[in-house]
């Protein structure tokens, strides 16, 4: 009876010898996979945050339609992201609280790449005499990360300067 004991744990141990040339067959990258986790990626606040530099480089240049392209493309793929973020953490909620705190950390960093978008287009509507179109945008920032964060502040002080709000906010 001890014999057959022996056998299968041998031959165990046998095959596990020979078992690591199959593992070396994998021998790539899992990262290499993961087209999105690259910071090259279209759908990764990196590139957010590249549109809007090329909009100011486009904004130094004199050449405000082109700019005007890049922040609004930025602000669509910022709110794209949020969007998205933001389901996944409603989706995971109670199942694994790893995916959603990381949702929630690309969540605002995603909000935040919106609020700069809006804030550089609402530079721009302003440039071109249009505060009425500028207004929302600013009103949007400050819906999206607070009045108390500096991007909120600066948003009620440029909504102030433009005569929509009289009141001072006593937060700044």
């Amino acid at each position: 009876m001890k014999k057959f004991k022996v056998i299968p744990i041998s031959l165990l141990l046998i095959g596990s010898l020979f078992n690591n040339h199959f593992l070396l067959a994998e021998n790539r990258k899992a990262a290499s996979y993961k087209v999105m986790a690259s910071e090259n990626g279209n759908l990764s606040i990196n590139n957010v945050q590249k549109l809007l530099l090329e909009g100011d480089r486009f904004t130094k240049l004199g050449k405000f339609d082109k700019a005007k392209e890049y922040y609004d493309n930025g602000r669509n793929l910022a709110k794209q992201l949020s969007g998205f973020y933001r389901d996944l953490n409603g989706a995971f909620r109670g199942l694994d609280a790893r995916i959603p705190m990381e949702m929630d950390d690309k969540g605002r960093k995603s909000l935040s790449a919106w609020a700069d978008a809006n804030a550089r287009l609402a530079a721009f509507y302003k440039r071109k005499n249009q505060p009425e179109v500028a207004v929302p945008l600013l009103v949007e920032i400050i819906k999206l990360m607070s009045p108390n964060s500096t991007q909120g502040k600066a948003a009620f002080g440029e909504l102030r300067a433009l005569g929509f709000i009289e009141t001072n906010y006593q937060g700044i």
